[in-house]
């Protein structure tokens, strides 16, 4: 069934949000705090690592790097882009529209919640390339692994930031949902240097979100979004 790995994604988001729920009940606010910034270090590391992976080499004289201008193209003009058409405040009025439409006027953390989780489970390079292989070959294997990720990654963060966690399960199917039925659209303009390139800038900006639990907000990573797609027509233009 075409669309099912979305499916159980946006299922296991539910489930680990609910579960979040019930073990953010017996946590103070302290223990959520450490929680918080416990997970945004290793967003951090997460985000170095697979930015690492892409730019670093080993070779016969030591380490090489590379990818350094296609990124500072990608961000620079994403960032442009992303500014004129400002991502950030229309994720944020969107959180606010469900924090009202979902009786929780009263929680402050539920829009924070809703953007940062969301910005998480949407930036991977899994959510493309899985929702891909769904559409054209009705393989969901890669959503499948996706899903147990973002089942515990979702319940921890809903355990300290509350309720809007669980409903970045709407910008995901969203997202997932719409590759996968454009998914021979967009496939042949997924080549080895596209990927490469979308795992990099994918990977600093995983970065950006770890930056942002804990040291709050600093980084508008929604207005960042633009840079993948600038990263991927890079790779398309040589």
């Amino acid at each position: 069934m075409t669309g099912l790995g979305t499916i159980i994604n946006v299922a296991a988001i539910i489930v680990g949000g609910l579960g979040g729920l019930l073990f953010g009940k017996v946590l103070t606010g302290r223990f959520q705090d450490t929680l918080v910034k416990a997970l945004g270090v290793c967003t951090i590391f997460i985000g170095i690592s697979g930015t690492l992976e892409k730019m670093m080499a080993v070779t016969d004289s030591g380490l090489s790097s590379n990818g350094t201008m296609m990124v500072i193209v990608s961000m620079a003009v994403g960032a442009l882009i992303g500014e004129l058409i400002n991502l950030d405040a229309k994720m944020e009025q969107f959180g606010c529209w469900l924090k009202m439409k979902t009786g929780n006027a009263k929680d402050k953390e539920f829009v924070h919640g809703f953007v940062t989780t969301s910005l998480t489970v949407c930036i991977g390079a899994m959510a493309i390339v899985g929702a891909i292989n769904d559409g054209i070959f009705g393989d969901y294997s890669i959503l499948v692994a996706k899903a147990a990720l973002d089942l515990v990654l979702v319940m921890i963060m809903t355990s300290s930031m509350g309720k809007g966690c669980i409903f970045s399960a709407i910008p995901v199917g969203i997202l997932q949902g719409s590759v996968t039925i454009l998914a021979r659209v967009i496939q042949p303009l997924m080549t080895e240097a596209a990927l490469h390139h979308l795992s990099l800038v994918g990977s600093m900006l995983i970065f950006c979100v770890g930056v942002n639990l804990i040291w709050e907000r600093k980084i508008k990573v929604a207005n960042l979004l633009p840079a993948r797609v600038v990263a991927v027509v890079r790779a398309l233009v040589g």
